[in-house]
């Protein structure tokens, strides 16, 4: 009786003490969490460091951060604050009315007279559209400005975020086996069942992060490419937005670039127009079909109406992290459910 009271005291001590430690750490879980991003990104190249470095652990986590904020963290900011200026820009000249929405819907219909009455033969109320564009460009845009003065008066936090981010990133390069095998034996689990989680976890974070992340940035990065080429105005800002929508299964970075290529065909620049179809058709489109396979392979995939649901529920949730944590959580949710019925069924 009495080992049975210690033994509920020591648990709920427990609980109370871990929800206290995760209180304290909470200004700080977006630094965590990118750090955790960042070196399981990187993990294979520290291991292979690790082996031509004679087994140096802080030598080879050193190397591997210092690759990683030059291949990553460096562009990420500098694509960020690119993409912020941009849309700051793009506010500015709404507001001055240099750009009309409703001056490129007009410009459309009369270029391709036809589809007017197709729309409203559709339900479609014209006559409200470019008004509507203009009252959405004009929101957006000014949330982009108002995060150009969130970044510029938040200088000492991000600063602050991202050096903590760094500091930890190294320890979990250098010490992150030993973390996962104290992880492992913590957990209150037969020894096969941990080590089944364990592995779903991996591939499912591996899917996740590799594969989603990566796709998306290189889908948003070639379709910012080509916009620079032919001249598009704010090539970084359309280059971000492809690449959050890429997420979006089989539309994705369309979303974008078919607007400005019927935008082009219907002021006259055929040229451009085509190469940007061509373009958006085959080097873009086949970008995920071509490269989440290699990365990922198909085993982990989540299926698709998954993962538009639970991206869009992370960003309304956690905002910009959220893109990455909420097809986590349902790759997570999935193999969990998968482990327990076939242990039932079994």
């Amino acid at each position: 009786m009495r080992e049975a009271v210690e033994h509920r005291a020591f648990v709920g001590l427990l609980v109370v003490i871990t929800l206290a430690f995760a209180w304290i750490l909470h200004p700080f879980w977006q630094a965590i969490f990118w750090a955790c991003v960042v070196s399981l990104l990187f993990f294979p190249l520290q291991r292979k460091l690790l082996v031509r470095l004679g087994y140096r652990r802080s030598l080879a986590a050193l190397c591997t951060l210092l690759i990683g904020v030059v291949l990553v963290v460096l562009p990420v900011i500098a694509i960020a604050f690119a993409f912020v200026r941009e849309g700051a820009q793009i506010y500015q000249l709404i507001e001055d009315q240099e750009i009309s929405p409703g001056m490129f819907i007009e410009q459309i219909g009369n270029a391709v007279p036809i589809l007017p009455e197709l729309l409203q033969r559709a339900g479609v109320d014209t006559s409200n559209i470019g008004s509507w564009l203009s009252d959405l460009a004009v929101g957006l845009s000014e949330q982009l400005s108002q995060l150009a003065l969130s970044f510029g008066r938040n200088t000492v936090s991000f600063t602050l975020n991202l050096a903590l981010m760094l500091y930890l990133t190294f320890f979990l390069l250098r010490d992150g086996e030993t973390m996962i095998e104290w992880m492992r034996r913590a957990m209150p689990l037969r020894e096969s069942r941990r080590q089944l989680l364990f592995r779903k976890f991996a591939e499912v974070t591996r899917a996740t992060v590799k594969g989603n992340m990566v796709v998306a940035m290189v889908q948003g990065g070639l379709g910012g490419l080509i916009f620079w080429i032919l001249g598009i105005p704010a090539p970084i800002l359309w280059s971000v937005v492809m690449a959050f929508l890429s997420l979006v299964p089989a539309i994705g970075a369309s979303l974008v670039w078919i607007p400005v290529a019927i935008y082009l065909y219907a002021v006259g620049d055929w040229m451009q127009a085509s190469i940007l179809v061509l373009y958006g058709a085959i080097i873009i489109g086949l970008a995920d079909n071509v490269l989440r396979p290699i990365l990922v392979g198909r085993d982990t995939k989540l299926p698709d109406y998954l993962v538009l649901f639970t991206t869009l529920g992370g960003l309304a949730v956690l905002g910009v992290t959220g893109f990455v944590i909420g097809p986590l959580i349902a790759a997570l949710f999935l193999s969990f459910w998968t482990i327990f019925s076939r242990e039932i069924n079994h």
